[in-house]
């Protein structure tokens, strides 16, 4: 078993400092990473837990999984390793809108 947690149904309120705070009754927690939006900055409302070892991940589970964290019952899993996504492709931007960039304002055309 690993010792990565997947924690979801997270409040968005809650920092780091929280969920160290709340998982150390399972045992020492060696890092937390809150997901947030690239765009915003806002918590996503999930994160990963890193225990000490997978005893502690999986006492985590048992204590924790379902009950009550800040309002909310939280989902605690072993977390699974990303997937590959494959690389998005945004086509060839540089011929969309040729005079543009050139007349200025960049705007609707006006016939």
């Amino acid at each position: 078993m690993e010792n990565k947690l997947y924690v979801g149904n997270l409040p968005y309120s809650a920092t780091e400092a929280d969920i160290t705070t709340h998982f150390s009754k399972a045992g020492t927690v060696t890092s937390v990473a809150l997901i947030t939006d690239r765009a915003t900055g806002r918590a996503k409302g999930f994160g990963f837990v890193e225990m000490s070892s997978a005893e502690e991940a999986q006492k985590a589970i048992s204590m924790l999984h379902g009950q009550d964290f800040m309002g909310r019952a939280i989902t605690v899993n072993v977390a699974r390793p990303r997937e590959e996504r494959p690389q998005r492709s945004f086509g060839d931007r540089g011929d969309r809108g040729g005079d543009r960039d050139r007349r200025g304002g960049g705007g609707r055309r006006s016939f």
